[in-house]
């Protein structure tokens, strides 16, 4: 859960960005870190096994595919969403 209520209110836009680096994930709402984890760590693998994605033991896991934006339950919008691959280092 994020340390406090990030997101603006009701009729707001909310700007969104998701960094993925290796196994690190970040989530930042409106400029501040919201969720940080490690895909694959213990900490990950007990979630995914007490949630309701535990019948699927890949979720998560691909580094190719579709991906999905929801909500559950309440009417939702997006706008210029943007996915890009970030530069890699040769190291």
């Amino acid at each position: 859960a994020p340390p406090r209520d990030l997101a603006k209110p009701s009729g707001e836009w909310n700007r969104a960005r998701i960094l993925v680096r290796g196994r690190q994930v970040e989530h930042w709402l409106n400029g501040e870190l919201a969720a940080k984890f490690e895909i694959g760590s213990e900490d990950w693998q007990s979630r995914l096994e007490k949630g309701k994605w535990k019948a699927y033991p890949r979720y998560g896991l691909e580094t190719k595919g579709r991906i999905c934006l929801q909500d559950h339950g309440h009417s939702v919008a997006f706008r210029n969403v943007k996915i890009l691959p970030l530069a890699t280092s040769p190291n």
